[in-house]
């Protein structure tokens, strides 16, 4: 995470823009007494939301869980697809 005082960040502003997208940095810009805020990209943003609305379900949550514990210990299958023509 970078920190970055708001002057700098106002000087410097493409910069800081480009290293928070290209970089996948969160930064924080501090301001006086205190009054902070926090800068990310908008990819960044909504993959925060969609996470919170998935984990902050507990339902949602739990079966990630047994997934991710069946993965782990090799309870898995493997399918073959079959292409199906869009047209049919």
């Amino acid at each position: 995470m970078l920190a970055v005082n708001y002057t700098n960040l106002r000087d410097n502003m493409k910069n800081y823009m480009d290293k928070v997208i290209d970089d996948y940095e969160t930064m924080i810009v501090t301001r006086k007494n205190n009054r902070n805020i926090v800068m990310m990209s908008e990819e960044s943003y909504n993959n925060l939301l969609e996470n919170l609305h998935v984990m902050g379900n507990k339902a949602n949550y739990d079966w990630l869980m047994e997934s991710k514990a069946q993965l782990e210990s090799g309870h898995v299958s493997i399918h073959n697809l079959k292409e199906v023509d869009p047209d049919e």
